[in-house]
């Protein structure tokens, strides 16, 4: 499979070849290569390049095609389909067995990038390296690595070395690799493979010319995202821009720090006195700075919201007006692989180390409407009985090992789960809601409260 994949892929990087920084890591690919990308758009929009910025991610949050942008937009639906059966009729009968569905994603974005004419594409990996379906790029202009933790284990595991290891295989020769600062095994191993491969590899600091008091940057992990993304977009500039245009100035990075979005990642949305603060957070180091970030952000006098539709002004006028804290609330779901229960524990252990309380949690599952619709990601297999009696008393039991008397409710589904919170806000005048766990939960979320916002 993997030798007519490349092949596939070989067929289409033929016509054009186009500049591509990879990008692998744990915790913060996907806002790293949003950083990347808003960087390089403000750099366009002052000299000119690049005119076309390609951006394929995953996992999408609502709609498959939120996967391969340009220019910040996800493609259409139709503009998808197009591309997408312009591969798969393009492939068929040329290679055996056809491609599956990340397969064909990947093809697609690399189609849709050389016909619409990108001038760089900028790739986030699934969640590996070196046997990931996005590592089929020979010759990228730079490769980066964030945080690596330990996720995805049954596939990447069992140590750190090991996923180490895998995320390492993005590297290429000819091409220069940055990396955040990592946890000493998870380091050595990066530079052991990158000197195995004699590829340049540099270590990034947070950036000390980064602005203060961006909001976007108040979770602290962001400076980390942002500094790795400067060095990647510096590096692609020298390499590939006009003489004239090679350098990444201060400017740029804070109209990109103005324009930067990314949905689903520290994402605060307002209603009236309900406030909704949204962070897919799938494993131990992401589910803690998921904590952090929203006790950081609804504690008592602080007005820096992420992805707020609220400019600085109105949020401080909104704390200080109110006569009562809100009311917390935690509203979680996580079936995979994974341990949801643990997960769950180590959560709650967050919250309460940082001194914040939830008056209620709210277990539920991936389904989104009350109805019975469901919008889950095709290629995602649930287990037969995902949210049985005995995996609600795990996780029960997980969040009052920490918390005993925490209000705790089980809501079959995604819209309901927002209802109860929206009743008890109504009720206590005011909350707080943190919506965390799968990027299934907060996609799901997210299509709701666009809908009734």
């Amino acid at each position: 499979m993997e030798k007519s994949y490349s092949s596939a892929i070989a067929l289409l990087n033929g016509r054009r070849r186009k500049a591509r920084p990879s990008l692998t890591g744990t915790k913060g690919k996907g806002s790293t290569c949003a950083f990347i990308n808003s960087f390089l758009k403000a750099h366009g929009e002052r000299t000119g390049f690049p005119q076309k910025i390609g951006l394929y991610t995953s996992p999408h949050l609502k709609y498959v095609q939120e996967r391969i942008q340009i220019n910040s937009r996800p493609m259409s639906e139709n503009l998808f389909a197009k591309y997408v059966f312009e591969v798969w009729n393009g492939l068929s009968g040329k290679i055996s067995p056809e491609p599956r569905y990340l397969q064909l994603l990947l093809l697609t974005s690399v189609h849709a990038f050389i016909r619409e004419g990108i001038d760089v594409a900028i790739y986030e990996t699934h969640h590996g390296g070196e046997y990931d379906v996005t590592n089929v790029i020979q010759k990228p202009i730079v490769t980066g690595v964030t945080t690596i933790g330990m996720d995805h284990v049954a596939q990447l595991g069992p140590s750190i070395e090991n996923i180490a290891w895998h995320k390492a295989g993005i590297f290429k020769r000819g091409s220069p690799a940055f990396s955040t600062l990592q946890e000493p095994a998870a380091a050595a191993v990066l530079q052991q493979r990158a000197n195995e491969k004699n590829v340049t590899l540099k270590f990034i600091d947070v950036d000390p010319t980064l602005p203060c008091n961006a909001f976007v940057l108040k979770p602290e992990v962001q400076r980390t995202n942002s500094s790795l993304a400067i060095a990647l977009a510096r590096t692609f500039l020298q390499v590939k821009a006009p003489k004239e245009h090679r350098i990444l100035m201060s400017q740029d990075i804070l109209r990109g720090m103005e324009q930067f979005s990314w949905p689903g990642r520290y994402h605060h949305i307002v209603d009236g006195n309900h406030q909704w603060f949204l962070d897919g957070a799938h494993n131990e180091l992401s589910i803690q700075k998921a904590a952090r970030w929203f006790v950081e952000t609804t504690s008592e006098g602080q007005g820096y919201l992420v992805m707020s539709d609220l400019s600085k002004t109105d949020l401080e006028a909104e704390v200080s007006s109110r006569t009562q804290p809100y009311t917390r609330i935690l509203i979680f779901s996580h079936i995979s692989e994974r341990d949801g229960a643990a997960l769950l524990k180590d959560l709650a252990k967050a919250l309460q180390r940082d001194g914040l309380q939830i008056k209620h949690v709210i277990l539920s599952t991936y389904e989104e409407r009350q109805d019975g619709a469901v919008s889950i990601d095709p290629c995602f297999k649930t287990p037969e009985k995902p949210f049985s009696l005995d995996v609600q008393k795990g996780y029960i039991e997980a969040y009052r090992s920490i918390d005993p008397d925490v209000h705790i409710t089980i809501e079959p589904t995604i819209e309901g789960a927002l209802n109860l919170a929206r009743e008890i806000g109504n009720r206590d005048n005011g909350m707080q809601t943190l919506v965390t766990g799968s990027l299934y939960l907060i996609g799901g979320a997210l299509r709701l409260l666009e809908t009734n916002t």
